[in-house]
């Protein structure tokens, strides 16, 4: 009886120092855990704070990107209408001020400014065909209409219009300006402002009594 009280004994004393073991060994893992637990806080609250450093390196880079495409939109400056330039006064690589004029853009609606004689107009209407010819595309025609009369003559309406201050008066025959529009043709592109022009209106009421009426010193003009 004795030897299995002693055997008993040493049984429960060997449990029992594998339970205190056990104990340490989970305790040393509860300590890790704990420990992995406060790092891993650690490395969330690091990344937190270089997700906020980032974000804020971004919003700077976006700033600066902004700020250079917004000097990058100040290098293009845009016609107000469509056309071709016909004068250029700056270089590329130029700095250029405000209001300075860069260069002159021409083609967009051509008219031409026609001088008739005063004695041409009697049967001169608006909306009357026109042909015209242009002295540097001989053989080219041309298709427009009448579409308004200058109320004046040409000289009334110039810079240094002529006075009669002696009262001696000579009748010369004045020129009225005529506007005359282009119909929509293919080859408007081989007109430019300057050019000298020669119109002939059917100014016919009826068809067995056509005439034209020719003017001359006449020339495009583009808006």
């Amino acid at each position: 009886r004795y030897d299995q009280a002693l055997t008993a004994a040493r049984t429960t004393a060997a449990q029992a120092e594998a339970a205190r073991q056990r104990t340490q060994t989970v305790r040393a893992q509860v300590s890790q855990a704990r420990a992995a637990v406060v790092q891993a806080e650690n490395d969330y609250r690091q990344a937190t704070e270089q997700i906020s450093v980032a974000e804020a390196q971004i919003g700077e880079a976006q700033a600066v990107a902004d700020e250079a495409a917004l000097q990058l939109s100040y290098t293009k400056i845009v016609a107000t209408q469509a056309g071709r330039v016909t004068r250029k006064a700056v270089d590329e690589g130029q700095t250029v001020a405000v209001g300075q004029q860069l260069l002159v853009v021409s083609y967009g609606q051509l008219w031409v400014t026609a001088n008739f004689k005063e004695t041409q107009l009697e049967k001169m209407r608006a909306g009357q065909p026109v042909e015209l010819e242009v002295d540097a595309y001989s053989g080219e025609k041309f298709r427009g209409r009448v579409e308004s009369f200058q109320r004046g003559t040409g000289a009334r309406f110039s810079l240094l219009p002529a006075e009669n201050a002696t009262g001696n008066y000579v009748k010369v025959v004045q020129r009225i300006p005529v506007k005359i529009v282009f119909d929509g043709q293919p080859n408007l592109h081989l007109l430019a402002p300057g050019m000298s022009v020669v119109p002939e209106v059917d100014i016919s009421a009826e068809p067995a009594k056509q005439q034209a009426a020719r003017a001359d010193s006449t020339r495009p003009a583009a808006r």
